[in-house]
């Protein structure tokens, strides 16, 4: 009976956690690797502490201004694509949640059937369809095209978000002389910041670690965004400068992660409207 009762225990308690000690160790041990190699002169692939700790790889990849200038396309194009698609978004997911528009639920369905559309089954017209319009090789364009692709993603997602809005909120607004894009703007907005956040970090991250579509549709290396610029490190005959692409992974990182931390405070507090409709 005691020996029951310990499988049981062991199944159910010991069981579940060394599985997921094992797949943490999975994700840590690359990101360990890279923390460890960008502070090594003679880094390798081996995840081993540095002999000597030494900021040179880092000293490196700033003193390439190709560096920078990909850095600065990347900032350019996936801040610009996040600003667009949550201001695009709203607009779009404020009559959504509002109306009762005719064709609503096919719409609805179309949106969450583009959502699991893989960008990669597009890219062969899109990249025809930039040659002939002649769009090819331009940062601005391309933010249009992440924009595009993101938005059925934020469409929905917003649309959850804003339907959480009491329409009280909205009709005493109206009562005051307000028009529609200013509650939306004054009333709404302010109310939806954790859904704004979340559509903004969302879409920030998937463009700027996106590497395929800036690839195919930007040509000069002057205009390449970091994702793609990253090769550089990858020398002929196999060699690999392993410090100075652990440390421009590493400065790589640090937009995504500065840009959580500063609104995690907005995304943590979610929704709360208690008291706002009394009287």
């Amino acid at each position: 009976m005691k020996t029951l009762k310990w499988n049981r225990y062991v199944a159910a308690r010991i069981i579940p956690y060394i599985i997921l000690t094992i797949i943490g160790l999975l994700f840590i041990v690359p990101l360990l690797w890279m923390i460890f190699a960008s502070f090594d002169d003679h880094a390798s692939l081996t995840a081993a502490l540095p002999k000597q700790v030494t900021l040179n790889n880092f000293v490196s990849i700033f003193h390439n201004p190709a560096n920078i200038q990909a850095f600065a396309n990347g900032v350019v194009l996936s801040l610009g694509q996040a600003i667009l698609v949550v201001i695009i978004a709203a607009l779009a997911a404020y009559p959504l949640s509002r109306y009762q528009l005719t064709y609503k639920k096919p719409f609805l369905y179309t949106i969450l059937f583009a959502t699991g559309l893989p960008i990669t089954a597009v890219m062969v017209p899109v990249y025809e369809m930039f040659v002939y319009f002649k769009l090819q090789d331009s940062i601005f364009w391309t933010m249009i095209f992440l924009t595009a692709s993101s938005l059925p993603y934020a469409i929905w997602i917003m649309k959850n978000f804003m339907d959480a809005v009491p329409l009280e909120l909205e009709e005493a607004a109206w009562v005051d002389g307000a028009s529609i894009l200013q509650t939306l703007r004054r009333v709404v907005t302010p109310l939806m910041l954790p859904g704004i956040f979340t559509v903004g970090i969302f879409t920030f991250s998937g463009s700027w670690g996106n590497f395929f579509v800036p690839f195919i549709l930007i040509q000069s290396p002057a205009k390449l965004p970091a994702s793609v610029s990253i090769y550089q490190f990858f020398g002929q005959y196999g060699m690999v400068q392993y410090g100075q692409l652990a440390a421009f992974s590493f400065i790589y990182t640090l937009p995504a992660v500065i840009l959580y931390i500063i609104s995690q405070r907005f995304m943590s507090t979610g929704f709360n409207f208690s008291g706002g409709t009394k009287g």
